[in-house]
This record gives structure tokens, C-alpha cells and sequence, in this order.
């Protein structure tokens, strides 16, 4: 599994590249300037998971016994989805609504975060 997360952290920072480039040359002055930030923080939030994973992927194989970094990787992909998802939908549709499933995605990651420094204390 620390292959598979390093392959999608590896492609997810290709893609927080892309969209925080989108962002800043293709979004900025067609939306509004509250959602163009939004974007942003889903665009930066997205890139810190990036290494996150890749954190992941390096627990996994120094403590290979434990099923917390497994956890900790999958809940920091639920995060990206569902805070910097909701967060890039509401730059593009203006439904600020959905400002309201983004703190799912905040949570998934505060968790994910916890696992993560829970493994080194059980090991």
C-alpha cells in the first residue's frame, strides 16, 4: 500500500500544480475575489496532504506492523475531496452551500494527522 500512496500523492501534487496554476492565471478576475481565495486554500490544503501521503507511505514501510498509517492515508484522501473538493466545486458553481461539507474533509484530515503521530508513539 505505501507504493500506491506514494503514486497518488505523486499525482496529486501534479494536479495541485495544475489547478493552483489554473487558478492564478485562467480564474483570476472571472470569479469572485472570496471564492478565488477559496480555490486557493483547497489548492494549498490539497499540496500539504501531498506530503502528508508521502509521510504515509514512509510509515508504512518503517512500521509495517501497524494498520494506523493505512488509516491515516485513506483519511487524508477523504480530506482532499471533501474539503478541497467542496472548496474548488463552490469557486466554480458559486454554491456557497457547500462550504458546509468542507469541514468533513477538515476533520478527515485532523484524524488522519492524529494516526499518524499515534504510530510513532505505539512504536
Amino acid at each position: 500500500m505505501e507504493r500506491t500512496f506514494f503514486i497518488i500523492a505523486s499525482l496529486l501534487g501534479s494536479l495541485s500544480v495544475a489547478l493552483g496554476a489554473f487558478g492564478a492565471h485562467a480564474l483570476r478576475g472571472r470569479i469572485e475575489d472570496s471564492l478565488l481565495a477559496n480555490y486557493q486554500t483547497g489548492v494549498n490544503y490539497m499540496f500539504y496532504h501531498v506530503l502528508a501521503l508521502f509521510a504515509v507511505a514512509w510509515a508504512m514501510s518503517k512500521w509495517p506492523a501497524s494498520s494506523l498509517p493505512l488509516w491515516a492515508g485513506w483519511l487524508f484522501i477523504i480530506g482532499v475531496v471533501f474539503f478541497s473538493g467542496s472548496l474548488f466545486v463552490m469557486a466554480f458553481t458559486g454554491l456557497r452551500w457547500l462550504g458546509a461539507i468542507t469541514p468533513i474533509g477538515g476533520v478527515a484530515f485532523i484524524v488522519g494527522w492524529l494516526l499518524l503521530a499515534l504510530t510513532a508513539w505505539r512504536n
